[in-house]
């Protein structure tokens, strides 16, 4: 039986004016998409083992969530900690236009506590949803500690905190340095554009320090990808059956997934939703 680690935070999401008939919906977002996704694909050969610290205010309910899932590792749960749970206030705008506002003081995972959670995984996905997750040196010591495969998505490290908590977007400093922590790193459009003008020129950089697989995310769109050297690269706009590598068969079932999520609210009941199947209730 293989194992695999997932990083990333618990987010209790308040969501405003993804349907204007409806009042504001308030569900579990954050790493918990990524839980139910996984989920919903992984083969029975694989189980899920959180790496997730909860404040102790939603510490209950998370660990409901947990439950919920059938891949989840025998013994394996959050980790309760003492303080306020991440929380995040949505507002749409449009269907790709959203203000973001984040509450809340989960502590990152230092490597002292991290590395010996390490051990027994064959791989590690890592998704940076406050962009809080790890540090810098963290996310060096953890290169260097763990050599089996690593992935990060690496959203929310592309977004600063106002005095307010309002998310913007921003390049995160030393931005090569973090792309060059992962064996495959995941981020869409605008977080692209932020590190430069020249999307193959980036990747080339990227993949240059050590990356070997950026994904850049393009909405409805699909996904392009860069590999290789010299640099290989390929939008992957809709499935196609035969034909494809391992890699491009890979991004085309997360855009099938993609595309299926957007017409569900929050994370509960999302394995069934992407399964095609009716939530157990």
């Amino acid at each position: 039986m293989k194992r695999i680690g997932v990083l990333g935070s618990m987010v209790w999401d308040t969501i405003y004016g993804r349907d204007a008939a409806q009042p504001a919906t308030e569900e579990w977002g954050g790493i918990a998409y990524a839980l139910a996704a996984l989920d919903a694909t992984l083969s029975d050969h694989w189980r899920i083992v959180p790496l997730v610290k909860v404040g102790r205010d939603l510490a209950p309910k998370a660990d409901t969530f947990l439950r919920t899932l059938r891949h989840q590792a025998p013994g394996t749960r959050f980790i309760e900690v003492p303080e306020a749970n991440n929380r995040v206030t949505l507002r749409y705008y449009s269907a790709e236009r959203r203000c973001e506002q984040m509450r809340g003081g989960v502590p990152p995972w230092t490597w002292p506590e991290l590395g010996p959670q390490l051990a027994d995984l064959d791989a590690l996905y890592i998704n940076f949803i406050s962009g809080f997750e790890l540090t810098l040196e963290t996310a060096r010591v953890l290169r260097r500690g763990f050599d089996r495969f690593l992935y990060a998505d690496l959203h929310s490290l592309f977004l600063g905190t106002g005095e307010d908590g309002t998310r913007y977007l921003q390049s995160p400093p030393q931005a090569l340095e973090w792309l060059a922590c992962f064996d495959t790193v995941q981020l869409n459009e605008e977080e692209m554009a932020q590190l430069g003008g020249d999307p193959l020129a980036v990747a080339a950089s990227a993949l240059a320090r050590g990356c070997t697989t950026m994904c850049v995310t393009l909405g409805p769109r699909g996904a392009v990808y860069f590999t290789g050297s010299p640099v290989r690269t390929a939008r992957i706009a809709a499935p196609v059956e035969g034909g494809a590598s391992d890699l491009e068969a890979a991004i085309r079932a997360g855009c099938r997934m993609a595309a299926r999520n957007v017409s569900h609210r929050g994370a509960t009941g999302l394995r069934d939703h992407l399964l095609g199947r009716l939530t157990a209730v």
